[in-house]
């Protein structure tokens, strides 16, 4: 592989066999020695959060030391005010999962359906539990996820991909290194 072009359904193929997920996050093996760094999926699944009507809102508060409350604030210790700026508006996370780019891996119907059931399911944990991204930005979703495509498609809840998962994964089980969990041993 070190000429020509590079296969893509061979490359999807073997990282499905030890790392399915990174046939969702995209993988960059730029080690020469492999068909001369030229491996590489992009990502099939992407998100990012996007703000409208940005407002300030200046809060702040007080360090407190319990132990040396009158101690020098310059080295840290004392009860020491500080001032920190907060933001309003409206925030939304938009996600996007490229169906083409799965279905382009030739990988099988059923692995397909695998695929957009992790993707779902990432989707679903990030929207139901880890919208923290940073101290003192908690997030929660506000109404029902809207998909805009493919039309007709609705979301399933977490509870619905977590029970399909198991069979599905079983399903696809032949595509999968034996035995299924890799050992990686760094040195």
């Amino acid at each position: 592989m070190e000429r020509g072009r590079v296969d893509l359904h061979l490359l999807a193929k073997t990282l499905l066999k030890y790392d399915v997920n990174s046939l969702l996050h995209g993988v960059f093996l730029a080690k020469s020695n492999l068909a001369g760094g030229r491996l590489r999926l992009p990502r099939a699944l992407s998100g990012f959060v996007e703000a409208r009507d940005v407002n300030v809102a200046p809060s702040g508060g007080v360090k407190m030391d319990e132990v040396n409350p009158s101690g020098d604030a310059k080295k840290g210790f004392g009860h020491v005010p500080f001032h920190r700026d907060e933001y309003t508006g409206e925030i939304t996370a938009y996600f996007n999962l490229d169906l083409a780019q799965i279905r382009g891996y030739r990988l099988g119907e059923v692995v397909e359906d695998l695929l957009v059931a992790l993707a779902t399911y990432k989707i679903g944990k990030v929207l139901e539990e880890g919208l923290r991204f940073r101290t003192a930005c908690d997030l929660e979703v506000v109404g029902e996820p809207e998909v805009k495509r493919p039309e007709g498609f609705a979301l399933p809840s977490l509870r619905e991909i977590e029970e399909a998962l198991p069979e599905m994964i079983e399903m696809a089980g032949d595509n999968f290194a034996d035995p299924r969990i890799t050992t990686v041993v760094y040195r």
